[in-house]
């Protein structure tokens, strides 16, 4: 790029969805973001714009002047629902918080696949969208999270049983936890048809059964 985008497009690019890079913004400014190579617009409805992968590389290497000009006021924390307009996936726990609503949430998941199978597309070199990208692997709990949920797959909370995603101290592995046998399994085919390799394994001191799921590579 010959100069760097304006104020009010490096704004946009900052508040881009942390997930699937979907963007929110004036429709000059999209359309400024797309014709910088910056953006693109997804040919399906609702026609969402989402960053590209040199939009990606923008927005980790912008500043972040709200965090140093107040660092006594934390960022804000991205809600397990939808009230602040940004997705966040459910990784689940006993403090996930139930969405305000289904239906909204159930939206917002679908744009959310929508948009990494978008990722996977335009970053994976052969185009392949059945098998991770680059993004999934540096947000594994994320990624998974997404994959299950988008699913149909119910991530625990303080009042319902479902789905845990959690790191793992091995590279480019998460453990994932069900409240039954038969929910770990799907959980697990679920995963594997979106271009992960589970295996379930046994806890030695507790017992417990878990998926351990590293996305494919080929």
């Amino acid at each position: 790029m010959s100069r760097e985008p304006t104020a009010a497009q490096r704004r946009v690019i900052d508040a881009a969805d942390p997930v699937t890079g979907r963007l929110r913004g004036a429709e000059a400014q999209l359309t400024a973001l797309v014709r910088r190579g910056l953006a693109f617009r997804h040919p399906r409805p609702p026609h969402d714009h989402f960053l590209t992968p040199a939009g990606q590389r923008v927005r980790e290497a912008a500043p972040e002047p709200r965090i140093r000009q107040a660092p006594a006021e934390p960022p804000p924390r991205p809600a397990a629902g939808l009230g602040t307009g940004v997705f966040a996936a459910r990784v689940g726990g006993p403090e996930e918080a139930a969405p305000a609503s289904d239906a909204v949430r159930l939206r917002e998941v679908r744009g959310a696949w929508q948009g990494l199978l978008e990722l996977r597309r335009m970053t994976n070199p052969d185009g392949s969208v059945d098998r991770p990208c680059d993004w999934e692997r540096g947000h594994l709990v994320r990624a998974a999270a997404l994959t299950l949920e988008a699913a149909g797959h119910r991530p625990e909370t303080a009042s319902a049983p479902g789905y845990r995603v959690r790191p793992t101290p091995q590279p480019e592995a998460v453990a994932v936890y069900a409240p039954d046998a038969a929910a770990l399994s799907a959980c697990a085919d679920t995963l594997e048809r979106a271009g992960w390799q589970p295996g379930e394994y046994t806890a030695p001191r507790t017992r417990t059964r878990y998926l351990l799921a590293s996305p494919r590579r080929t």
